[in-house]
C-alpha cells in the first residue's frame, strides 16, 4: 500500500509544491493551495497527493492562486468512472472552483493506475490574456 509514502522524490520547483506527508521540500503554499490539500485528504483520503499552482503561467497577478493541477491517487476511485472521480474532487472543491480557483486539471487515479505512471502531467504554455501571440 502506499500511504504515507512518497512514490517518488518531489522538490519544490518553479510552480510546484510537494503535498506529501513526508516531503520536506522548501515550497510554501498559500491559503487556497493549503484549503485545497486539507480538502482533497478530508474528502478522498489519498495515498498520493500531488499539487502544482500553475497560475505563473497565466496572465495573472504574481502570487495568485486561481489555476492548479492536481493528481489525486485514492482506494474511494476504485470501480469509478473518470467522470465520477472528477465530480468527487469537484464536490470538495466546490467552494474554491466557486471562488478563487479559475481552473483544475484533475487526475484522478486509483493506486495501481499511479503505480503504472506516477507522473503529474504537465500543462501546455498558456496563450491567453495579455500572453497571445499576435
Amino acid at each position: 500500500m502506499l500511504r504515507g509514502r512518497l512514490v517518488r522524490p518531489l522538490v519544490s520547483m518553479a510552480g510546484r509544491v510537494c503535498l506529501s506527508r513526508e516531503c520536506t521540500g522548501s515550497g510554501t503554499a498559500g491559503p487556497v493551495e493549503a484549503a485545497i490539500r486539507a480538502k482533497l485528504e478530508q474528502a478522498l483520503s489519498p495515498e498520493v497527493l500531488e499539487l502544482r499552482n500553475e497560475s505563473g503561467g497565466h496572465a495573472v497577478p504574481r502570487g495568485s492562486e486561481t489555476h492548479f493541477r492536481v493528481a489525486v491517487v485514492s482506494s474511494r476511485f476504485e470501480g469509478l468512472s473518470p467522470l465520477q472521480r472528477h465530480r468527487l474532487v469537484h464536490e470538495a472543491l466546490a467552494e474554491e472552483l466557486a471562488g478563487p480557483v479559475h481552473a483544475l486539471a484533475i487526475q484522478a487515479r486509483t493506486p495501481a493506475q499511479w503505480k503504472e505512471n506516477p507522473h503529474l502531467d504537465t500543462s501546455p504554455p498558456c496563450l491567453g490574456g495579455s500572453k497571445k501571440t499576435p
